[in-house]
């Protein structure tokens, strides 16, 4: 049997069409969701529930399956440094695969005003900015919350 060139193209169409559908499908499967959390509180219980929202999805969704930045900035700030009282978990919770982002504006105006540089808790990044952070990340398709 003889197939003709045009039989040869909607053959080759059909195909393509179908690897489409699993590529498609399969980035589906794959899909990471993203989770944004600001802090510029330095008022305990919202601090605390930043970090209970970080931990609840994190477990709701699987440590494989999410990423969540936590940035805090303002007043904020104090939840990310040696002398708050979340200091150790938030250093047990960046080694679990949720990363801390503290705003570089927010630690030189402290530096400014006290003369000393915040003292941040292990695990914790400086960003230049945590405004423009989360604008970054909302950009690349991160959820926002703020408790």
């Amino acid at each position: 049997m003889k197939i003709s060139k045009n039989q040869w193209l909607i053959a080759l169409a059909l195909v393509g069409a179908v690897f489409c559908q699993f590529s498609m499908a399969a980035e589906g499967f794959a899909k990471k969701h993203r989770l944004v959390i600001q802090v510029s509180s330095d008022d305990p219980k919202v601090q605390n529930l930043a970090l209970n929202n970080a931990t609840n999805s994190q477990k709701k969704m699987g440590v494989d399956n999410i990423e969540i930045e936590v940035v805090a900035y303002g007043p904020g700030l104090s939840m990310l440094t040696k002398k708050s009282p979340s200091s150790k978990r938030v250093k047990s919770l960046a080694m679990q695969e949720i990363t801390f982002s503290a705003c570089g504006n927010t630690m030189k105006a402290i530096q400014k005003k006290t003369g000393k540089k915040p003292v941040l808790t292990a695990g914790v990044k400086v960003v230049p900015g945590g405004v423009v952070r989360i604008m970054e990340l909302q950009e690349k398709g991160y959820a926002y919350i703020r408790p």
